[in-house]
C-alpha cells in the first residue's frame, strides 16, 4: 500500500466524490447478484479534475516509494477501467503507454495489447479496483506474452483480500493500491460517512468475501 498519508488522502477524495459507497442498511446489488454493504466505482474520478490530478501524483509517487521509477519504462493500463488513469500517470512520468484489452481483437491485426510494446521492456500496470486480482493478473500474462517485464500493480483502491495478496506474491508482482478497505472504513467514520457500528457489517462482508 502507499504511505499511510497517501492512503488516507486517497481514502478521502474517494469518499468525498462518492466514487465508494457504504450503506449496511439497504446492500447494493452487483451484477453477479451479490449483495454488499459497499460500492465502489473510481471512474467517478474522471469527472474530478482535481481529485483525479491528486489521485495521478499519489500513484506516481506510489511508484516511486515501491519499486523506483527506473523500473518503470512503460504504463499500461486494464481495459477499461484503468485505462484514463494509465494515460494521466505515463504523462506524469513521462513514459510510453499502452493499454491491455480483455482478450485480443477478432477483426483487424486481433491485438490484446494496443500501443508499441518491445520484449524485455518493465511495464508498471494500472488498475482502477483490485478485488480478487483475478483480472489483473490476466492483463500481467498478456503482457509477459509479449516478452514484457511486469514490475508492479497498482490500484487506486483494494479491498485488500489475502488471496489477492497471495496471488500476486506467487507471481513475483508487487501489489501497490494507494488505499485499502480498513483505511478507507477510517476515512468514512472520522468523515462521518457511516457511524462506527457499520463498520463490523463491511468487515464481516470482507471476510466472507475472502472465503468465496
Amino acid at each position: 500500500m502507499a504511505n499511510m498519508v497517501g492512503a488516507r488522502e486517497a481514502a478521502a477524495i474517494l469518499l468525498r466524490i462518492g466514487a465508494v459507497s457504504i450503506n449496511t442498511k439497504s446492500p447494493f446489488t452487483y451484477t453477479s447478484g451479490l449483495k454488499s454493504p459497499i460500492y465502489t466505482d473510481n471512474r467517478l474520478l474522471i469527472s474530478y479534475p482535481e481529485e483525479r490530478s491528486r489521485v495521478t501524483e499519489l500513484l506516481a509517487t506510489a511508484v516511486v516509494e515501491s519499486v523506483g521509477l527506473e523500473e518503470v519504462e512503460v504504463v499500461a493500463g486494464t481495459a477499461t477501467a484503468g485505462i484514463p488513469f494509465a494515460a494521466w500517470l505515463a504523462h506524469r512520468l513521462w513514459r510510453p503507454m499502452v493499454y491491455v484489452r480483455s482478450a485480443a481483437k477478432e477483426h483487424g491485426r486481433g491485438r490484446q495489447i494496443e500501443g508499441r510494446l518491445d520484449p524485455g521492456q518493465r511495464v508498471a500496470v494500472v488498475e482502477d479496483l483490485i478485488t480478487t486480482g483475478g483480472s489483473s493478473l490476466a492483463t500481467a500474462d498478456a503482457l509477459s506474452a509479449q516478452g514484457a517485464l511486469v514490475t508492479c500493480c497498482l490500484a487506486i483502491f483494494s479491498y485488500g483480500l489475502e488471496r489477492a495478496a497471495r496471488a500476486f506474491d506467487e507471481r513475483h508482482i508487487p501489489l501497490v493500491p494507494l488505499t485499502t478497505l480498513r483505511v478507507l472504513l477510517q476515512e468514512a467514520v472520522a468523515g462521518n460517512y457511516i457511524e462506527p457500528a457499520d463498520v463490523q457489517t463491511v468487515l464481516e462482508w470482507s471476510q466472507a468475501l475472502e472465503r468465496g
